[in-house]
């Protein structure tokens, strides 16, 4: 009886995520780190992950509109006046300053970065702005959305630091060097940051859902499901 109850209460999840995110999202492949472990741990309880796929920014907007059951993070507006039911973070993204260790570079305060040029991801200055507003004002931040070109146009000397998850730099290099595209210089790691684990909680619609994911979630930790996934995508 139990069994039947657990299946009958199963559901179809339409959850939002990022256009293509490599490691963590693979839009054409419904594939990543974060879709397979969000999956895996609604699957514990019987869930299918169905992902749609939106700007971050209409992520949130996505969500108040009812378009979808959850999303991966609510990008900084407050969902739970919204029904949002705020679970347990599945990944956390580790952001830092990344440059060529052949530049000697040291990043230690936001005045380090005067007279640099730096790349970012869309909206960065507002996520940093102790760090990054002076270089905005300066012109010297560049948003640029495709990652592989960011790692690309730092070994190529076009830009001194790229401001990056250090997953996703490390995933871009890899596969640059595999594709034979240039020569991999060694890089220097900064890290300015603690990451927050409240920024990236995903948000669902159901509290029971969310229960369901968390615990989910937990179990997938206990097993070592968890950094299997991880290792699935950085071991290249």
């Amino acid at each position: 009886m139990a069994f039947f109850s657990s299946i009958a209460s199963a559901k179809d999840i339409l959850m939002a995520f990022g256009q293509n995110i490599p490691p963590y999202v693979f839009e054409k492949h419904d594939k990543g780190i974060e879709i397979d472990i969000i999956s895996a741990a609604l699957a514990f309880k019987g869930h299918t992950l169905k992902p749609l796929y939106f700007p971050l920014a209409r992520i949130p907007i996505a969500f108040r509109n009812n378009q979808v059951d959850a999303i991966m993070g609510d990008m900084g507006v407050d969902l739970k006046a919204s029904g949002g039911f705020y679970a347990n973070p599945a990944v956390i993204y580790d952001n830092v300053f990344i440059s060529l260790k052949s530049k000697n570079i040291s990043i230690t305060q936001p005045s380090d970065l005067d007279l640099l040029h730096v790349v970012s991801f869309q909206g960065a200055e507002k996520r940093y702005p102790k760090w990054l507003n002076k270089v905005a004002k300066e012109d010297r931040l560049f948003s640029i959305s495709n990652q592989f070109t960011q790692v690309k146009l730092l070994h190529l000397g076009r830009y001194e630091v790229v401001l990056s998850d250090r997953y996703i730099f490390r995933y871009f290099a890899k596969r640059m060097k595999l594709l034979n595209v240039l020569t991999i210089d060694e890089v220097d790691e900064h890290n300015f940051t603690t990451a927050t684990p409240e920024d990236y909680r995903p948000v669902f619609r159901d509290e029971k859902i969310r229960d369901d994911f968390n615990l989910g979630l937990k179990k997938l930790k206990e097993s070592g499901e968890f950094q299997k996934i991880y290792d699935n995508y950085m071991i290249l």
